[in-house]
C-alpha cells in the first residue's frame, strides 16, 4: 500500500508505504514524513484507511488526529473487519473521494492482495517460457534456455517480490531447479520467497530445492485446492506457478489461475512438451478463456499477461 501528503497548497510533503506486518501502514508513515504540513492537507492512498484495531491502530485515527482535511482513496477495502474507514473519516467531517486510478490500482499493485481478501485464496500466476509452437522443451529434453537473458532476469526480479514459487515433483526431479531469485551473476538475494513442491512422492535428498538457499514446503497432494488451502494458511498471498504441464494443467482444470505470464521466444521446434497438459477441455467450447492484458518485448522475446475472462 501507499500514500502521499499533500499541503494546502497541493505540494507533495509526505509519502509512505506499508512497511512488513506488524509494522505502520502507509498512512502513518506519510504522516510522518509530513509532520504538521498534513494539517488542512489531503492524503491520497491506494487502499481506504482501516479502522479496527489490528497489529497497528486504525490508519482513520491518525488521520483524524493529523488533521487533514480530504482523502482520497483508490479502492475499498473489502476486509469486513478492516473496512470502515470512509465512514469514521466522513463523521468526523473530513471530505472523502474514492475511485482515482481503482482499476489501475486493482490490476497492479493491489492485485494479489484484493485477490487473497476477496476469495481467501493465494492469487495465482502461472509463468511459462515457450518456443512460438508452444513447446516448452525439445523432443530430447533440453530446455536451457529456451528464454532470452532478459526474460530469465525479469523472472528472476519476479520472484523476488511474490510469497511463494510453486513447481511439482516432476519439474524438481527432471530439471533439478533451486527456485531462487537470482542477480545476473547468479548471486542469490537476500529476499527469497518459499519454495514449494507439490506430489506425494519423496524427493531427492540431494536436490536442489532442499539446500538452504530459502525455504522450502514439500505438499503431498495433488489437489490444487488443499495446495491453495495449505498456502492460504501460511499467510502467502502471491503464488508463482512455474510447475510443467501437469501441475498447471491441473490448476487450469481447478479454475485456480488467475493470471498467465508467458514468455515465448522467436523459435520453432516441433516437437518436445508443450506448456500447459491435460486440464479438463475435450472440445473447443471447453476452452479456458482469457483476456490479454498486455503484449511487450522482452529482449527478443515477447511477453504476454492474460487474465481469465469472467461473465
Amino acid at each position: 500500500m501507499g500514500c502521499v501528503i499533500l499541503g494546502r497548497d497541493g505540494d507533495l510533503v509526505g509519502m509512505g508505504a506499508t512497511q512488513p506486518p506488524g509494522g505502520p501502514h502507509a498512512e502513518v508513515m506519510a504522516l510522518q514524513d509530513a509532520g504538521d504540513k498534513a494539517r488542512g492537507g489531503t492524503a491520497v492512498v491506494t487502499l481506504e484507511p482501516c479502522a479496527h484495531h489490528g497489529r497497528t491502530p486504525p490508519c482513520a485515527d491518525a488521520l483524524k488526529a493529523a488533521g487533514v482535511a480530504r482523502v482520497v482513496f483508490a479502492v475499498a477495502d473489502p476486509n469486513p473487519q478492516a473496512a470502515g474507514g470512509r465512514a469514521v473519516l466522513e463523521a468526523a467531517g473530513i471530505t472523502v473521494e474514492s475511485g482515482l486510478l481503482a482499476d489501475e490500482v486493482a490490476q497492479g499493485p493491489l492485485r494479489a492482495w484484493l485477490h487473497f481478501a476477496r476469495s481467501g485464496r493465494p492469487h495465482v500466476t502461472w509463468k511459462y517460457a515457450a518456443t512460438l509452437d508452444g513447446r516448452v522443451a525439445a523432443a530430447d529434453g533440453t530446455s536451457r534456455w529456451i528464454s532470452s537473458e532478459e526474460s530469465r532476469a525479469e523472472v528472476h526480479d519476479l520472484r523476488r517480490k511474490i510469497d511463494a514459487i510453486m513447481v511439482g515433483r516432476g519439474t524438481v526431479l527432471a530439471d533439478d531447479p533451486a527456485l531462487t531469485a537470482r542477480d545476473a551473476d547468479g548471486t542469490t538475494r537476500a529476499t527469497q520467497p518459499l519454495r514449494v513442491v507439490v506430489g506425494t512422492g519423496d524427493l531427492p535428498a540431494a536436490a536442489k530445492v532442499l539446500d538452504d538457499s530459502a525455504e522450502t514446503l514439500h505438499l503431498r497432494t495433488r489437489d490444487p485446492a488443499e495446495v491453495l488451502a495449505a498456502l492460504a494458511e501460511r499467510g502467502m498471498v502471491d503464488v508463482l506457478l512455474e510447475g510443467g504441464p501437469t501441475l498447471a494443467g491441473a490448476f487450469a482444470e481447478a479454475g485456480m489461475i488467475d493470471r498467465v505470464l508467458a514468455y515465448l521466444a522467436p523459435a520453432l521446434l516441433g516437437a518436445g512438451p508443450v506448456a500447459l497438459g491435460a486440464s479438463g477441455v475435450s472440445t473447443i467450447t471447453d476452452a479456458h478463456r482469457f483476456a490479454v492484458e498486455g503484449v511487450t518485448m522482452c529482449g527478443p522475446d515477447v511477453r504476454v499477461s492474460a487474465v481469465p475472462v469472467t461473465d
